[in-house]
């Protein structure tokens, strides 16, 4: 059996999506060269400058400028800027020859079947035998870039579908051909999931594969529907985004995220490649060709079906009136009817409340969905072998909450079915074989794990479970809960491991969540071996309840806030001082109270993509659950001496990393600011974090795990510190980059992390510290600048800096 492994890429082509491929290779570790045509003449400005035709610049300049595009890109490709040294550029007519090193070659140039057999010609001269070659389409067929070359080539080539962005989108399509080696098909899955961070799904080699193929037709179906309806692009975008449970950007907004130009290139892809009957739907109204003549390409071009207008007010957005080829302003529109289903917080409810309005929204929604649902049923055994692949694809590389069996689920499969009938539409034959064999839904659940109707045996199958995956929903059907209340669960994980789940809205830290952390680690210490602290919500936590907060501050309850912050810091010192190891496993957003956390546990377990900080203040508060404490007190460790010359840098950096707010754009960004540490692991796919967290757990365990030590004797700066940091304060104030209001909390701050009025250094005790910012943070409560800021953040969603 031949064995596989990838220590080296190569990407060729340096577009958007290449230079994406080889940034997101950067941040799973894997070093890559990166390729694109040299160009055939000078530029005017290259030959002002005086440069020859043969300086490597000039050679280089077309994959610079693309990997400079992607580094500049929004939100960013790489985890952190300094990954980008991970990277080789160059170009095919000099350095072709760099693919002898790559264990991969990924091709992804140009999508024209002429130019990428062309490029495979001529790499073949360069390439070692077994070397893995990938093409990076979206849509031409796998089977003819391979037809003609060696059987060795052949063996070892395979689609590789990426989508835009590679870091952020979870899917990645992997199309074998009937003569790709079967053992590299599972190395590449493998690798993909583990290693890249993907969620992977094997396609069959048909028109578009399955993401595009469904996701296009959806979106085709849309935009023909508006204009059928008279519906405007924004009406549109309001009714396909989050009330169907998918993303903001919703259709029009994404195609101009996405490019026009690219989504015209998959719909004429597969207008060319279907028949009549099917095909009719991918032509473009004239209006879009109108667009793309225009060079309306969305956001590459500055206009799409939107245009950002920037003036001395402010920047506008307008929005594209399709008749007119006019832009004008947002009018935010509404449709009264759907009020009541909009505050519908369950998908499968809002949903069937959506598609019951018999007004313009219910019938245009219903016009789409079933038009889509239909045809995901119908394709279902052409694209792929089972319909958890077309689901998966559609939430990974589309962001839709439901793929369109859970769908068909969630509105009743023959609920759905009747009403095609009614309107003389047919019934897909795969519903019809559901139908017959008694079946009344596509999943099932059974004691935790989930069955799916299969089209080739008419019946349901198991789905095949993830040894990587830890899935807490299945686990609470098997009866694995060992505590709850209304905001956390206890979970036993098996093999002597508990895990702590939040489940409040947002999984915010309330009354109910520390009393569940308190108890979770009395029965951890009677019967486990350990804890995990994780949940699977779309991101971990973001923070403390600040609605109650403010509702106490403005009554002046301040018995009240002073016992949740000291119940606060107590759970948290139970957390960091427990009996039994506890490891926590972040992913996405985890801010505030859910940091001051995450920093108190032994160790730390996050996903790759971490956005993390102290956020209190833009509330105009300070972290006051430890986090200010824990900081320090990590400060004065890497420290390692009593000399204030080691610990003022240190105690500086911490200080800054919660007076701005800053917020990790990832794990390894995170590192670097001081939340997470060496001993502290980082999962590329967020999927596999809770089991490895539970590995982590039973590591300590195995090692003789013994609690900590309470801290007596922290070295602080005193009053000398507190000066200091105060002088920067006052700078910055005058400057202009902070608020006198911000000066005020940074006072406080500084207060804390000298450790209050010490004439030199000093040691104080974590109890003295958590004092501190006891008092700071009633102190700030009681300020109207700090609760004017908490309800603007409540209200619009980002700081106040008054």
């Amino acid at each position: 059996m031949t064995s596989y492994r990838i220590r080296r890429a190569a990407v060729l082509g340096a577009g958007t999506m290449g230079s994406r491929i080889a940034a997101h290779l950067a941040n799973a570790g894997i070093p890559s060269f990166l390729l694109d045509i040299a160009p055939r003449e000078l530029t005017a400005a290259d030959a002002n400058k005086g440069l020859s035709p043969d300086s490597p610049s000039v050679r280089n300049s077309i994959v610079t400028a693309g990997w400079k595009a992607a580094l500049a890109g929004k939100p960013p490709a790489l985890f952190n800027p300094e990954l980008a040294s991970q990277v080789s550029l160059g170009n095919f007519t000099d350095n072709l020859s760099w693919v002898r090193e790559a264990d991969w070659i990924l091709e992804a140039v140009t999508e024209k079947l002429e130019i990428k057999r062309s490029l495979i010609e001529q790499l073949e001269q360069h390439r070692k035998p077994g070397t893995i070659v990938s093409s990076n389409t979206s849509g031409i067929p796998i089977h003819r870039i391979a037809e003609g070359f060696p059987e060795d080539f052949r063996k070892h080539f395979l689609g590789t579908h990426f989508f835009n962005p590679p870091r952020y989108l979870h899917l990645l399509e992997i199309i074998p051909t009937p003569d790709t080696d079967p053992a590299l098909v599972q190395f590449m899955a493998a690798f993909g999931e583990n290693l890249l961070g993907k969620g992977v799904v094997l396609c069959k080699d048909t028109p578009n594969f399955i993401g595009n193929r469904i996701g296009i037709y959806g979106a085709c179906v849309a935009l023909h529907a508006m204009v059928e309806d008279g519906l405007t692009v924004e009406e549109v975008d309001l009714l396909t985004g989050p009330l169907l449970g998918r993303p903001k950007s919703a259709t029009f907004r994404t195609f101009d995220v996405v490019g026009l130009d690219t989504m015209a290139h998959v719909s004429r892809n597969l207008y060319e490649s279907l028949t009549e009957g099917e095909r009719e739907v991918f032509q473009l109204p004239p209006f879009l060709t109108a667009m793309l003549q225009n060079k309306w390409l969305g956001d590459k071009t500055g206009q799409g079906f939107y245009k950002r207008l920037r003036g001395k007010d402010g920047t506008e957005i307008q929005f594209l009136d399709y008749t007119t080829l006019e832009y004008h302003p947002l009018r935010k529109p509404g449709f009264p009817e759907l009020e009541k289903a909009s505050k519908i917080r369950d998908d499968a409810k809002r949903l069937r409340a959506l598609l019951s309005d018999t007004g313009r929204a219910g019938r245009f929604l219903w016009k789409v969905l079933s038009a889509t649902l239909a045809y995901a049923a119908a394709r279902a055994p052409e694209i792929t072998d089972d319909i958890t692949s077309i689901d998966k694809a559609m939430k990974w590389g589309f962001l839709h909450r439901m793929g369109p069996f859970e769908t068909w689920d969630a509105l009743g499969v023959e609920r759905v079915a009747d009403r095609l009938r009614q309107e003389g539409k047919p019934v897909p034959q795969l519903v019809q074989d559901l139908l017959d064999a008694g079946g009344k839904a596509f999943y099932k659940q059974r004691s935790g794990r989930t069955y799916f109707f299969a089209p080739s045996q008419k019946s349901h199958l198991r789905e095949p479970e993830r040894p990587e995956c830890i899935v807490l929903r299945a686990l609470k059907e098997r009866k694995k809960v060992v505590l709850e209340n209304p905001g956390a669960s206890l979970i036993d994980l098996g093999d002597d491991v508990a895990c702590l789940e939040f489940h409040t809205k947002m999984n915010i830290i309330t009354g109910e969540v520390i009393r569940m952390i308190n108890e979770s680690l009395d029965e951890v210490a009677r019967n486990f071996a350990g804890m995990v602290i994780a949940n699977e919500g779309e991101n971990f936590s973001a923070g403390a309840n600040l609605v109650e907060l403010l509702g106490a501050a403005r009554a002046g309850q301040w018995q009240a806030i002073e016992a949740g912050i000291r119940a606060f810091q107590a759970a948290n010192m139970r957390l960091r001082y427990s009996e039994k190891p506890v490891v926590i496993a972040p992913h996405n957003m985890t801010l505030g109270g859910a940091c001051e956390i995450a920093v108190h546990a032994d160790q730390i377990h996050a996903s790759a993509e971490l956005y993390m900080g102290f956020v209190e203040v833009g509330v105009g508060l300070i972290p006051a659950a430890g986090g200010c404490k824990e900081m320090a007190l990590r400060a004065a460790a890497e420290a390692g001496s009593d000399s204030d010359m080691d610990l003022t840098p240190r105690i500086r950096k911490v200080f800054e990393l919660i007076a701005m707010a800053k917020v990790s754009t990832s794990a390894l960004e995170a590192r670097q600011l001081g939340l997470l540490r060496e001993k502290d692991h980082v999962s590329m796919n967020a999927e596999h974090r809770i089991r490895r967290a539970k590995d982590d757990v039973l590591a300590l365990a195995k090692e003789g795990y013994r609690p900590p030590v309470p801290r007596l004797d922290i070295p602080v700066l005193g009053e000398p510190g507190l000066a200091t940091l105060k002088l920067g304060l006052h700078m910055m104030q005058r400057a202009g980059y902070i608020s006198e209001y911000d000066k005020v909390i940074g006072t406080h701050l500084a207060k804390i992390l000298t450790g209050g009025s010490f004439l030199g250094v000093g040691r104080v005790s974590e109890q003295q510290l958590l004092d501190l910012e006891c008092e700071a943070f009633l102190s700030l409560c009681g300020q109207a600048k700090t609760q004017e800021r908490m309800e603007y953040m409540l209200k619009e969603g980002k700081p106040l800096r008054n």
